[in-house]
């Protein structure tokens, strides 16, 4: 029955979700369970084409990608797919109505990731963060609005800005992988070599304007999005922080992580002003 695959597809986004991420998976269980597995599927996309570029080092990622395109344009087309990740993915894809212009955007810069190793001007780092996550974000978005159009348009800036903020902090995290092993430099005008506190002050100052964005956009969501959502707020503000902390030569050397202890506490703590109605 084609409802059994498509629940098996659903597992699969849930599995990737949890098994690449126990901090998305995390804030995603707090989101209600009407809508919970949407976010899943949209997670299971995006994390298995960043897959393909990212670590699929032993094989031709330029034919792994445009596979994986041609399957996905098809999963969109014909409702349908062999591949339970896509096979979600268009499920969610169609039922908020989801623009394609968001997942091209986002294909867009994944492509980058096969042969561009690194951005000199704002406005190349721009379009790239755009690609690869501001448009997830919108994704996200028109599920947290159930495809209120109007809602949509209303939030759209702080979603982007959201998406920008977690994107930067996961780049300032993961500068030693992103350098050393695949040789990319993201952030334009910043000589990673010798990154001083100067540059990182530059960067975080970026990434706090991006958050004040973001979080305007979070106290209006509606309740079923508003606790998942501020709970990655949360995390990722919490990471920052602790970037924010360490000396760029740890930066350049360490992955800078947030410990479990400290990511419950921030969810106890999120529950609590959701709760309380403080945000």
């Amino acid at each position: 029955m084609k409802s059994i695959f498509d629940h098996v597809s659903y597992d699969c986004s849930k599995i990737v979700t949890q098994r690449y991420s126990t901090s998305f998976a995390l804030a995603t269980k707090m989101l209600s369970t009407s809508i919970r597995k949407d976010i899943y599927n949209i997670y299971g996309f995006v994390r298995f084409a960043d897959e393909i570029v990212d670590t699929f080092h032993d094989y031709d990622k330029k034919v792994l990608f445009e596979n994986f395109e041609a399957s996905l344009e098809a999963a969109l087309e014909n409702k349908i797919s062999l591949n339970p990740i896509l096979n979600s993915f268009q499920h969610t894809y169609h039922k908020y109505d989801i623009p394609h212009h968001l997942v091209e955007a986002f294909m867009k810069s994944m492509r980058m990731d096969l042969t561009k190793k690194k951005y000199t001007t704002y406005e190349e780092y721009k379009e790239y963060i755009y690609g690869s996550a501001d448009v997830v974000g919108l994704m996200c978005l028109c599920v947290f609005v159930s495809g209120d159009k109007e809602k949509y348009h209303e939030l759209r800036e702080s979603a982007m800005a959201l998406g920008s903020a977690f994107q930067k902090v996961n780049f300032l995290r993961d500068l030693k992988a992103d350098y050393e092993d695949l040789e990319r430099s993201y952030f334009p005008n910043t000589n990673l070599k010798e990154l001083d506190e100067v540059s990182k002050k530059r960067i975080v100052d970026e990434i706090k304007a991006d958050f004040a964005l973001g979080y305007s956009g979070i106290v209006k969501l509606p309740e079923e999005a508003k606790f998942g959502v501020y709970t990655a707020y949360r995390y990722y503000k919490k990471l920052l922080h602790k970037l924010q902390s360490t000396p760029p030569l740890e930066i350049k050397n360490t992955r800078i992580r947030v410990p479990n202890y400290q990511k419950f506490g921030l969810l106890a703590e999120s529950y609590l002003n959701c709760k309380l109605q403080l945000i």
